[in-house]
């Protein structure tokens, strides 16, 4: 039995186009849904999935009148193989009942798994280059616009090591906890408790 779906973005747009196509292609029954792909939730699409039954083909228009992204059209693809479900992409001819049909698939899975590893890699990539930095992972806590005008004061301060870090402290009114806080948050190397002392006893 072949059963069709339709989908559209808003209301007005026109899902005829789709539905005349998927009659001429002898679809039994049409489920038709009007909503962004991007959401997570159809259920028109989860009515078809519950309908489907071995033998079944699901006919599509377009392929990304399907799939929300290529991962959940793999997935979609996956579970109907497993069911025993083809799928047929009218514009896209793609048959996955045929050997030609099953290879694109094959191919955009690939893809899809290449795409993953190269995302993988440059993170990965990005960490080490951030630890070699002597930054860790994830992102930096955000500050007030009075604590992000503060912070810069302490790191100028600091940097120029003319003040102490409690005369630093003292002028800006806070304590030696948010001042060391501040410098982490600005990326400023902290100097080691010898050197800082060093030059708290020189002020």
């Amino acid at each position: 039995m072949k059963i069709g779906y339709a989908r559209v973005s808003t209301q007005s747009q026109q899902v005829d186009l789709q539905l005349d196509a998927l009659a001429k292609a002898g679809c039994e029954l049409i489920f038709q849904e009007i909503g962004s792909g991007a959401k997570s939730e159809r259920l028109e699409l989860a009515k078809m999935r519950a309908q489907l039954r071995p033998g079944d083909i699901v006919c599509i228009y377009k392929l990304d009148r399907l799939g929300r992204s290529m991962k959940h059209l793999l997935e979609l693809v996956d579970e109907f193989q497993k069911k025993g479900v083809g799928l047929l992409s009218l514009t896209d001819a793609i048959d996955s009942t045929t050997p030609q049909g099953r290879l694109v698939l094959n191919l955009f899975a690939s893809l899809a798994e290449f795409e993953r590893d190269l995302i993988r890699e440059r993170t990965h990539a990005g960490l080490i280059s951030a630890r070699a930095r002597g930054r860790k992972g994830g992102r930096r806590k955000g500050l007030s616009p009075e604590a992000e005008k503060n912070a810069r004061l302490a790191e100028m301060y600091y940097q120029e090591g003319v003040l102490g870090v409690n005369q630093i402290a003292q002028k800006l009114a806070i304590s030696k906890v948010t001042f060391y806080k501040y410098l982490r948050h600005r990326g400023v190397k902290i100097h080691s408790k010898r050197t800082a002392e060093k030059v708290e006893k020189s002020t």
